[in-house]
């Protein structure tokens, strides 16, 4: 899929975000090596940690359907750029350290990083057994 179209996948995501206390909605779009594409919204709750931030439902969705192999995930959000938070940070550290993330903003601008460079000293399940 060429990033336009994950791109157009993730800002179609922005109309199904339940933000109500923020109001800002985030949507994301998620590709794995295999060619499948799954696509995440932000939930939240009254209860802030219990909601879930787009990229991580994309990724939860995509690793409950069997795929860990992702190559690039497109965030977007309808003002500034929408760039991962700490948690989904890690979060993808564990499955994709070198996947590329493309952040829109409202204008359709992008930035591109890696994990690696979103999360420079990150760690995974190696640091776990040393």
């Amino acid at each position: 899929m060429s990033v336009d179209e994950l791109k157009a996948l993730a800002v179609s995501m922005l109309d199904r975000a339940y933000c109500p206390y923020s109001r800002f909605p985030v949507g994301a779009a998620l590709e794995c090596r295999s060619g499948a594409v799954f696509t995440g919204c932000n939930i939240e709750n009254a209860a802030y940690p219990v909601g879930i931030c787009a990229e991580r439902t994309a990724m939860a969705k995509a690793v409950s359907e069997g795929h860990r192999d992702f190559v690039r995930l497109v965030i977007a959000g309808r003002t500034g750029f929408a760039s991962p938070c700490g948690m989904c940070r890690q979060f993808m550290m564990e499955f994709a350290p070198d996947m590329e993330v493309v952040c829109l903003n409202g204008k359709g601008d992008s930035r591109t990083f890696s994990v690696r460079e979103l999360l420079p000293f990150g760690f995974d399940g190696g640091a776990l057994r040393e």
